[in-house]
């Protein structure tokens, strides 16, 4: 600073001119920039509050960075969770049928694996009536006709023909005011208008029954015709008769509803139920995704960026050990007599990065030929993978872990570097004050010497 100022007090002194605060005033005395001096002096100071800047912008991109990090061990704590879950995807199953064209069927997580056989001989029906074609729908009728309709045995509806429902149109709307159990509508084709009268409920509990009619206003008679009969599904499953009111067949056999298109024939139709493996599949791939993206983000705080430029947190022993933490979890083996014992076994390779990858043939195999070994590696408590896993992800990024205490160290150098900076700041500016005020004096004084000079001059030669 002393050589910055020895310049400035140089370049000052041989202008000739005046400077205060960055303006000249010619015919006085040699002066100095006051706004030059005061930056020089302050220098050293502005320095110090750079420094601490930049360790503040430092300490946010770390915690950034450990934010994310975080996010992404709690969506891979979240995955493992659901691999885990023993009323999850391992839990899940599926049916599988061997005509789908006849019948297709699913599975709860309640249905037992194994194979059914099933033999449809009727499809359920769903009854309906319809009318006499007329000429439109609403082509006036004769009034004073009563009309009772009964669905299994039970009188659902009635309405009698007046002045304010003589016509077909208006005869279905009464007929759908008064009850849900039906559904009435009129029908138009080439032959003309037809009331249409369908139950609600297939099989024999919607089976209707029309009593009495209707007539035209000659007096003709207007015949209500069964369309189809109400009646159930008839099948076999395993041997066992079954009549069902719907085509839709559940109860059965525990946990599998089947779904009925057609009859079978004299080929029965097998269904078979097993653990879904294609769910187990999608769970544990999702579960390689979320570890690889976590794994990857903190090998990526111990690799330079581009030009060369260190990561926020590659110093951070915290990382380090969580790195560590994730690489041993995946190494997890278990000594049982299923022959799983590692991740490796079922199909999970690790790679030279640490990353996962999934080899769909082996895991496959895995399932098809040891599911329950699959099933104990990964979920057996206390002692599986899963809880293996699962626990160090909670020491690391759980409420209060390693990662939650790491970010309140961050946190708090955030805090204390605002302080300083915050108190640098207003140290500056009362320094400001002081050296404006101290090179503003320097600066009328060196205005004044030519004047003082000429006066001493003059006294002089008064003397000699």
């Amino acid at each position: 600073m002393a050589t910055a100022l020895g310049s400035l007090v140089s370049t000052g002194l041989s202008s000739g001119t005046t400077s205060t605060g960055g303006t000249s005033t010619p015919g006085l005395g040699q002066g100095i920039n006051v706004s030059a001096f005061v930056q020089a002096s302050e220098a050293n100071a502005q320095a110090r509050i750079t420094n601490v800047q930049d360790q503040q912008i430092g300490v946010t991109n770390a915690t950034a960075a450990l934010t994310a990090i975080t996010s992404n061990l709690t969506a891979l704590k979240s995955a493992i969770g659901s691999l885990n879950d023993p009323l999850g995807v391992f839990a899940s199953q599926v049916a599988t049928s061997s005509n789908t064209g006849v019948l297709t069927a699913s599975a709860t997580s309640t249905a037992l694996p194994g194979s059914h056989t099933i033999s449809v001989t009727s499809l359920a029906t769903t009854s309906s009536f319809y009318s006499d074609p007329i000429a439109t729908s609403s082509t006036p009728l004769a009034t004073g006709d009563t009309i009772a309709i009964s669905a299994g045995g039970t009188q659902v509806a009635s309405v009698t023909v007046d002045s304010t429902n003589n016509t077909l149109a208006q005869i279905a709307a009464a007929i759908n005011k008064s009850t849900n159990a039906v559904q009435a509508s009129v029908i138009t084709d080439a032959n003309g208008a037809r009331l249409a009268i369908v139950s609600a409920a297939s099989g024999a509990p919607g089976n209707l029954t029309i009593t009495g009619g209707l007539h035209d206003t000659s007096n003709n008679p207007i015949n209500l015709n069964q369309g189809v009969a109400g009646v159930n599904a008839v099948l076999k499953v395993d041997g066992v008769p079954i009549s069902s009111a719907t085509n839709t067949v559940s109860g059965v056999i525990a946990g599998v509803t089947l779904s009925l298109a057609g009859a079978t024939g004299g080929t029965p139709v097998s269904v078979a139920v097993a653990p879904n493996t294609t769910s187990i599949t999608t769970a544990i791939n999702l579960f390689v995704s979320a570890y690889n993206t976590a794994i990857t983000a903190v090998n990526g705080q111990f690799q330079l960026a581009a030009g060369g430029v260190a990561p926020p947190l590659q110093t951070d022993p915290t990382l380090t050990d969580v790195q560590s933490q994730l690489l041993n979890a995946t190494n997890f083996t278990v000594t049982n007599g299923s022959g799983t014992t590692s991740l490796a076994s079922i199909g999970i390779n690790t790679n030279q990065d640490g990353t996962l990858t999934v080899d769909a043939g082996a895991l496959a195999s895995s399932l098809a030929s040891n599911f329950s070994g699959v099933q104990s590696f990964l979920q057996t408590p206390l002692t599986g993978f899963g809880a293996a896993i699962g626990s160090v992800l909670t020491n690391i990024a759980g409420p209060g872990g390693e990662l939650a205490l790491d970010a309140q160290g961050y946190q708090s150098q955030a805090s204390d570097l605002s302080q300083q900076i915050s108190d640098l700041q207003a140290a500056l500016v009362t320094q400001t004050a002081q050296l404006t005020a101290t090179y503003s004096q320097v600066n009328s004084t060196l205005e004044e010497l030519p004047l003082l000079q000429s006066q001493l001059t003059q006294q002089l030669s008064t003397i000699a």
